[in-house]
């Protein structure tokens, strides 16, 4: 079995279903963001020392795949992997509440690079936010009609965020805030 297709070599790629787009369709940026936060995610989640927290990123790297799917599908076949929808965005929500519960929330904002964890968790979040914002625009320009994925990015970075303080406060250390002390 190879590695390699060829077929990209003219500078598109094929989704699910028929067709192919240019490698640099908004679609392709999309997949690609979403790409990037599921890595930037197994970085975080091998960093991580709080018990539970690599389960859940584990779980959200697993619905990341699930967004690339259904970005990835063209319009006729966009029902076949419809698989987030408001009960993911409401896991994601359950998870953050929780966690909420068991670490201050910074009265201003902070600067990542406090834990190794926590920088890693502090990446994951703001590529997360770049993912997010290629799939608004692919939702805003009628490619996807899921409104719950941009929910579930969006949830999935202030995830990242609690993630971050926790891993912090676990290792002991105080996060620094952007300000600094006056």
């Amino acid at each position: 079995m190879s590695f390699y297709t060829s077929k990209g070599d003219d500078g598109t790629t094929g989704l699910l279903g028929e067709g192919r787009v240019p490698k640099y369709h908004d679609r392709m940026e999309a997949l690609g963001a979403l790409d990037e936060a599921s890595a930037a995610l197994g970085l975080a989640r091998a960093q991580c020392a709080v018990s539970g927290t690599p389960s859940i990123l584990l779980q959200a790297q697993r619905d990341l795949y699930k967004v690339m799917a259904e970005v990835a599908a063209t319009p006729e076949n966009a029902k076949r992997f419809h698989t987030i929808d408001a009960e993911r965005v409401q896991w994601i929500e359950a998870q953050t509440d929780e966690l909420s519960k068991i670490v201050e929330m910074p009265r201003e904002f902070i600067l990542p690079g406090d834990t190794l964890s926590g920088a890693a968790l502090s990446l994951a979040r703001a590529v997360v936010r770049r993912a997010e914002r290629r799939v608004v625009v692919l939702f805003d320009e009628g490619e996807i009609p899921n409104p719950d994925l941009q929910r579930y990015l969006n949830r999935l970075s202030s995830l990242c965020f609690v993630l971050e303080l926790l891993e912090n406060q676990n290792a002991g250390r105080k996060t620094s805030l952007a300000k600094g002390n006056k």
